[in-house]
């Protein structure tokens, strides 16, 4: 095929992503958002998420300026490695602007479509999902190719442009997944400990002044967070593949061959997204709804993954005339479904794990963590062995560049994958609204029923995007190695070793400032809720209205503060290494973060998930029910498990991914260092 016809399928591909988003927008906001209450509450939850994203931004601004002047500066091309990181930057924060946005303004809707269908209220939640997925892959699959259009790949300098794009987006994924994390998590803590274990009033009670901070957290980490989590691996991905398959094929076939299948990989995620059609069920229970939810959105995952693996044959076929990269893309592929169904298999309700620390909670609190924490520690094991298996094959398919395209493979769907996990959270606030604004026991029941279901898809996009992580990590250090020059980075190396035990103190220290982040923010909550119960007249009776927005701004307010040190650390960690000991000690530091980074990321998501479907569990009725001891003890689990599952593990994600990235933009610079000595 001539190069302007794949240029044009390319860009079609991107636009067709941003196409559908908008047909879904307009299938979103024509429905009603209900009556006054619930949009009050729907636009007070707007207010504080875009309030949170704006001074987000802000501080972003800064931190982006000054990373442009040092690529301006220091790195190869100049400036044009710095203009690719500006546009990175913009186009990760459009994304995440946008899905968010659409997300606040489906929730009330999504609440007000339960009460005359239950099926009616998964499909507006799905496709405001959907909006943030495709808005993901559309806008990072234009920005990409534009960026590899313009400069042209036969001059070697010219791949590591690419390179910035990535790195764009890093930064902002490393601002509202870790900040989004410690707000939303803070608002989440303390409005339980005071609600729920102290005064004993329900979850999403409107007496609560921390209710409206807990949904909008909702929105600005699971949303704009994920978003910006899975946008990073999707253009990291991407342009490892590009770069490596440069080297490994040539400039046309190396540069065209990963962004052929991403944009097919749309295609295929559209038709996958519009196969998930729910039928209501009627006088279906609790069970049904949520096996049937499951079920519906599955359908999509599968229609996607099946014409994706027909269509990437006769693709990487075309490019290479052989299939070595086909049955590497398809162990990624079959990699992240597994993985998938081994976190489905640790975190849903419905399994023996989470029934078990269900049960263990008859003994208290102490026993419930206890177990939480040892189902988080078995569930590395399949993840682990299925991202080395799948890392094997792919070398031994296509060496460096088969790990990149089987971390693509893990990827390639992601508009649909995306769109299931961004659902949880919209489900979550129309359960929310329905009961602050007391549409009654059905309409709550459904919206609870969506809001089960999403537990356990936001559990699977957790351990997704944990997975591709690891994969895209991978395919950063093969690129790394590329534009170091480094042969091996052998053991007997002291500074390889000392890189080694640096990374994997790093995942630590970063884990331990984003946990207290959020008790810090979480402490600040407690005491404004105390206060509010304590000094506002008839607020316990229902007879005055809490101050919503003192709890945002509280949780904004420490979110920003605490994330900001763990961000410093990613970015000059590294690059201390190479000035001081060099381009191998750096090459042990991605090793050292990787490693112990995936299995903690694993173990917290997985152990919170389970935490949280275990109090679920018995909510809906089990040892007990709501009120008991043992809802009394899960509760403190899931507490335990929100900084887990919705802040330190998803941060891991970043902290993996963005130490490659800086190490292979700043390889270049670490090598002539060498030379000079």
């Amino acid at each position: 095929m001539e190069e302007w016809a794949l240029k044009l399928l390319v860009i079609v591909g991107g636009v067709l992503a941003l196409g559908f988003v908008g047909y879904l927008v307009i299938i979103i906001l024509r429905e009603s958002e209900g009556n006054e209450k619930m949009k009050e509450i729907s636009q007070a939850i707007r207010q504080g998420a875009m309030a949170f994203l704006r001074r987000e931004f802000l501080t972003l601004a800064v931190f982006t300026i000054v990373v442009f002047i040092v690529l301006a500066i220091f790195i190869d091309p100049k400036p044009y490695v710095a203009i690719a990181y500006l546009c990175g930057t913009i186009t990760s924060a459009l994304a995440g602007w946008l899905g968010m946005n659409i997300a606040t303004k489906a929730n009330a809707r999504t609440a007000q479509a339960a009460i005359s269908s239950w099926a009616k209220g998964l499909r507006i939640a799905f496709s405001s999902g959907a909006v943030m997925g495709f808005c993901v892959v559309g806008l990072g699959l234009l920005g990409l190719s534009i960026i590899a259009f313009i400069w042209d790949a036969s001059n070697p300098e010219n791949t590591h442009v690419w390179l910035g794009f990535a790195f764009g987006a890093s930064s902002v994924a490393l601002f509202l997944r870790a900040g989004g994390g410690i707000f939303t998590k803070s608002a989440d803590v303390g409005a339980d400990l005071v609600g729920k274990v102290e005064v004993g009033i329900p979850e999403d009670d409107p007496r609560n002044p921390a209710v409206i901070a807990d949904n909008v957290g909702d929105n600005v980490g699971d949303v704009a967070g994920m978003g910006s989590d899975l946008y990073e691996s999707y253009v990291s991905a991407i342009a490892a593949s590009m770069v490596l398959g440069v080297i490994a094929l040539g400039t046309f076939d190396g540069m065209f061959l990963p962004l052929v299948l991403a944009a097919v990989g749309i295609v295929v995620s559209i038709i996958g997204a519009l196969s998930v059609r729910p039928k209501d069920m009627k006088d279906a229970d609790f069970e049904k709804q949520v096996a049937k939810a499951h079920s519906t959105m599955n359908r999509g995952v599968y229609v996607s993954n099946i014409l994706m693996i027909v269509a990437s044959f006769f693709i990487i076929r075309a490019f290479t005339d052989e299939l070595a990269l086909f049955w590497a893309l398809i162990s990624g592929l079959i990699a992240g479904f597994l993985i998938s169904l081994a976190t489905e298999y640790f975190t849903s309700a419905e399994r023996p794990p989470v029934k078990k620390i269900a049960k263990s909670a008859e003994s208290g609190a102490a026993v419930t963590i206890i177990d939480g924490m040892a189902t988080g520690m078995m569930s590395t094991v399949l993840p682990v062995i299925l991202v080395a298996v799948a890392t094997v094959l792919a070398y031994i398919f296509g060496g460096m560049l088969g790990i990149a395209i089987a971390a693509m493979g893990m990827l390639i769907n992601l508009g649909m994958l995306l769109a299931m996990d961004c659902y949880g959270p919209i489900a979550d606030n129309s359960a929310g609204i329905a009961e602050m604004a007391g549409l009654g026991k059905d309409v709550r029941e459904r919206c609870e029923a969506l809001d089960a279901v999403g537990n356990t898809t936001a559990a699977l996009g957790k351990g997704f995007a944990i997975a591709s992580a690891a994969l895209a990590s991978l395919a950063w250090l093969a690129t790394y190695f590329e534009v170091a020059e480094i042969d091996i980075a052998s053991l007997t190396n002291v500074s390889v070793i000392a890189g080694v035990l640096i990374g994997g103190m790093l995942t630590f220290v970063f884990s331990a400032l984003a946990m207290r982040g959020v008790g810090d923010g979480a402490f600040a909550i407690v005491n404004e809720v105390r206060r509010q119960f304590r000094e506002i007249k008839g607020l316990m009776e229902g007879e005055a209205k809490p101050d919503y927005v003192s709890c945002v701004n509280i949780a904004t307010g420490k979110a920003l503060k605490a994330m900001l040190l763990p961000g410093v650390l990613v970015i000059v960690v590294p690059l201390i290494l190479g000035f001081t000991l060099g381009p191998e000690s750096v090459a042990g530091l991605l090793v050292g973060s990787l490693l112990t980074g995936f299995l903690m990321a694993v173990m917290m998501a997985n152990s919170g998930g389970a935490w949280d479907n275990a109090k679920k569990y018995i909510e809906a009725g089990a040892f007990g029910g709501k009120g008991s001891d043992a809802h009394k003890a899960a509760v403190i689990g899931d507490t335990v498990g929100d900084p887990f599952k919705d802040t330190a593990g998803p941060s891991l994600n970043i902290l993996i991914k963005l130490v490659g990235k800086v190490a292979v933009i700043f390889g270049p610079v670490f090598v002539i260092l060498v030379e000079i000595a």
